[in-house]
This record gives C-alpha cells, structure tokens and sequence, in this order.
C-alpha cells in the first residue's frame, strides 16, 4: 500500500459551451436528440449493480410533447427498497475502507466523463426528459455536474486534512468516519447535476447511498448510472430506485440502520421527513443527518439609482430561465416608481424576443413546465391574478395550453398588495409579481421583502448607490442564503457561490462546499500517549 500523501488535480470550472449556429457542439447535440427521440428505452432500478425490471412499466415523454414515448421506467414496490438498503448495507464495508484516492478517482473519471463523451448524452436526455433548452441542460447537466465531482474532491481532501494540535508526547487525529448505516438520497427533476450529485457526495465520504429520483428525471438518470458503471462505481454503493414516495419513505425511516437523508425538493415534505424522522428516532442506531433544500420565495429589489436594462434583464432571464423551474427562480419584484416606466419598456421588449416551443429548435428560449399536475397548479395561480381585477394587472403572458405539451406563457403581473398571493406563495412556473412602490419607502421596502413569506433562498438588489446597497446587505441578512448585488438570483456556480438558504428553504448546509460533504462523515478523535504514566499521583499530592 502507498504511502504517499496524494494530490487531486486542482479544479477549475468546466467551460460552457455556446452552441452558436455552425458549431461542432450545436451539432453534434442535435443529432444525439433526433437520434433519442426515435428510439425507446427501458430505465431499469439499478440495485446491488444489477438492472431490476418489473411489470410496473410507466411511460416516459417529453414535457413540450407528451403523446411521444421516450421509453419505460420500471417502478418497484416496497420489496425493491429493503433489496436496496440491503445492497448497500453489503458493500459498506469494502468501499468505506477503500482508500480515499480510489474513490475520489471513480468520481474523477465521472466528471471527466461526463464533460467528455458523455456530454451530448446527458445534455439531449435532458432536454427530451425535463424541457430544458441547450443551453439550460449545458450549465445543468454536463457543467455543474462535472463542478460538482471535482470540487467535492477538493473540499473532501480539504476536510481530512483539518487536524488537531498535539502536545509534547502526544498525537492527536481526527478520523472523519462515514456514517453508521445507509443514506437516503431524494431528488428533483428540474437540476440533472443535483439529481447526480446528492447521492455521489455522500458516496465520495464513503457512504452507501439508496437513490430515489424524481418520476420525471427517470430518463436522465438512467445516463448518470450508465456513467457510474462506466467510470468502476462497485455494487452497491449508489442504488438507483424507481417508487411511489409514500413506499420508500415507509421502509427507509422505519430502518434501524438509516443514517441521512440528502434532500432537495418541496419544504412540505421535508417538513413531513423531518417529523417521520423525529418520530422514529428510538428505531434508529444514531441521530439521523438531515440535509436539505427546499424552497424559496426569490426576490429582486431595485433601487431609484438602477439602470433600468440591468433591471429588466434579470427579471427576464432570473424569472423565467427553464421556464421559473428553479428554486432560485425570481418569482417577486419590488421596483420604484421612478423607474418603473421604463423597466416595464424594456421588460416587455425582452419577452416579446422569447420565442416557446420545442427544445429541438435552438430558438426557443422557453420550453414546457414539467408536468401535467405542475402546468395545473401554475394554471390555477394565473386564473387567480385574471379575478383580482381590483389589485392585479397582467401586463404580458396569461395564457397556457397543454393539448400538445405543457406550455405556460411567460406571465408578468402587477400588483397593489405586496401580500398578495403570488407575492407569497411558491409558484414553482413563469410567472413573476411585481410590486411598484415609493422611492421615499426605500427603507420601508427593504423590511416588507423580509418580512414577506416563509422563504429565504435568493434574492438580488440592483443599485448604483453604495450606501443602499449596504442597507439592503444589512436589513436582508436573513432574507436570503444567496445574496446578488446587481445580477440576477439563479446561477450560482460550484466553487464560487456555495448555495443554500434558510428558513422555509432548507437547512443551509451549502452545495459546492466543504459545510455540505463535511455533514456525511461522522469525526473520530484519536489521542496517542507515546509514554504513558505510570503513578496515579501528580506533583500537587507531594
């Protein structure tokens, strides 16, 4: 065995390619579309390293156009979780005393995989499977991810290396155990790289992980676990599992040996987790760890010093990127009268630009919203704003229709009650509330933005004034976990702008950072006594 005290290659953030026309990339994705939508696939559970096929067999389509078949995922039953649990109870054992470097290299090889000739694969599976455009499913699926895995090398090598000092005689270490048992990792559909990342975090500090995707991330997910075998990920260690939530939750958090649970999706059923999880904790061998992020109410404030473009830009992109499918999607704005005229100009040019449809057609800037239940939900908050005729202008968008897939026009509305509903309320779609107020309530503003709804996730204030922009920092301190002077809210990049927020939207603990893997290992002290004593008696008892 070596001895060596190895250096991983220092990362750097995958380069996101532009896709212009004319490109070898721009090309090359869309025939790895054309060729996925005239082929089917089945999207087997993955337990133990083996594909588990069941009679369970639900369709998978694409969200811009859901009468085409994708393919098949085949769903489980309770029976297939405790088989899950099992296989990653069994290999436990050798992959947790597998040296650090041989897993970080698998992850490596992930990473490099996934940037390399994997790239077109994942980035076209997620355009067919969740509606993202190509550049949406480029920064998601093949950048992020790939940040993901070579950062978390960094941060994990980072936490091994924090020791404690020793006096003469003595050496003390600390040995940063994976935890007691299997980890639960639950994920979304809407981020392919938090989807893979979840559950290879908590792998890369020596966990076991039973995977559960998001019904709709089926499809994209079977090219993570393609990319798991191929990079040498042994069996067992990330067990991919296809069930109703209700099922998996029964097994998991009834387990002796469940030992966390990797999170991100809705704060209602996280909040329902954390009270099963409380509930059961006789049952349990150790205090489960509890990660996650929820999700968030985001906000723009502008102040009256702020270019009106800068402004409209990041309610454009920052409300309605992937069609506001993101947690950090800008969902409320608070703008000064002032400049509001010509905000609202250069708003509506924006989105009279954004063209909707197939994601095939690299023009299309907005897709469909994920689901028929999603597109439903979103229906009925618009159908609420077209009713509060007494508070509620809708300036642009209003209109849906899911008869060939789940389209939502981008929908702007503006409103007199800043506790309003859809000032509040996660919408989780393409619809922003705008609330215009006085530039002598600047002050004023900045404490109703904090004190509006349960979230605290992103949010952004555009200013060319230092001092508010200092007052702003200040009185939304707890406002928001990501915190944007003059940008958009979305974007943050792995390694620049660790991300988490608080409140209703999640416990904090920063994806894209060493405070996130730090929370899947579990720290043993270690002090050695080179001499050790051999009177009970000290110098004061003379």
């Amino acid at each position: 065995m070596s001895n060596a005290i190895f250096a991983p290659p220092t990362p750097v953030n995958e380069p996101v390619k532009g896709y212009a026309p004319g490109t070898p990339e721009r090309a090359s994705l869309q025939a790895e579309y054309d060729r996925r939508v005239k082929t089917t696939i089945d999207a087997p559970m993955w337990i133990g390293g083996k594909a588990v096929e069941t009679k369970d067999q639900r369709k998978m389509t694409p969200p811009h156009k859901h009468a085409h078949k994708l393919g098949v995922a085949h769903f489980g039953e309770a029976k297939h979780v405790r088989a899950a649990i099992d296989a990653a109870l069994k290999a436990k054992k050798d992959w947790e005393n597998m040296p650090f470097e041989e897993r970080a290299a698998i992850f490596l090889r992930v990473a490099d995989l996934i940037s390399g000739p994997y790239r077109t694969h994942i980035n076209a599976a997620t355009m067919l499977g969740q509606g993202k455009n190509c550049f949406q499913a480029e920064i998601d699926a093949a950048c992020e991810y790939a940040d993901f895995l070579r950062f978390n090398v960094s941060y994990a090598q980072q936490i091994y290396r924090d020791q404690p000092i020793s006096s003469p005689g003595v050496w003390n270490r600390l040995e940063y155990r994976s935890l007691e048992g299997f980890v639960f990792a639950l994920t979304p559909f809407n981020f392919t790289a938090i989807a893979g990342n979840l559950p290879a975090s908590c792998a890369l500090m020596g966990n076991t992980v039973v995977w559960k995707c998001a019904d709709t991330q089926c499809y994209s997910a079977q090219v993570l676990m393609e990319v798991f075998n191929a990079a040498g990920l042994p069996p067992g260690v990330i067990n991919l599992i296809h069930v109703d939530g209700p099922t998996a939750g029964d097994v998991i958090f009834k387990h002796k040996d469940f030992a966390g649970i990797h999170f991100t999706g809705s704060t209602k059923v996280f909040r329902h987790i954390w009270q099963t999880i409380g509930n059961n904790l006789p049952l349990y061998r150790s205090y489960p760890r509890i990660v996650g992020e929820t999700g968030g109410k985001d906000f723009i404030i502008a102040h009256e010093t702020a270019d009106p473009k800068v402004v409209a830009t990041a309610l454009s992109r920052g409300a309605f990127e992937y069609q506001g499918q993101k947690c950090s999607a800008a969902s409320r704005a608070y703008i000064p009268e002032s400049i509001w005229p010509q905000v609202k100009k250069e708003l509506l040019a924006d989105l009279a630009e954004m063209k909707m449809g197939d994601p095939r057609d690299f023009k299309n800037f907005i897709g469909a919203v994920i689901d028929e239940k999603s597109f439903d939900k979103i229906a009925a908050y618009i159908d609420a704003l077209k009713k509060d005729k007494k508070n509620v202008q809708i300036i642009a968008g209003g209109k849906y229709d899911k008869k060939t897939g789940y389209f939502v026009e981008p929908t702007v509305a503006v409103t007199k009650d800043p506790k309003s509903t859809t000032m509040c309320e996660e919408i989780f779609g393409p619809v922003l509330t705008i609330y215009v107020y006085s530039p002598n309530r600047w002050m004023d503003t900045l404490k109703l933005v904090d004190a509006t709804g349960e979230y605290a996730l992103t949010g952004a204030v555009i200013s060319q004034d230092r001092e508010s922009i200092l007052q702003a920092t200040n009185v939304l301190r707890h406002s928001a976990g990501n915190f944007y002077i003059n940008d958009k809210c979305t974007g943050a990049v792995v390694g620049q702008q660790p991300f988490g927020g608080a409140r209703g939207s999640g416990t904090n603990d920063k994806a894209g950072s060493y405070l996130n893997l730090i929370r899947w290992v579990s720290a043993r002290t270690i002090k050695e006594t080179f001499v050790p004593p051999t009177d009970h008696r000290y110098p004061f008892l003379g």
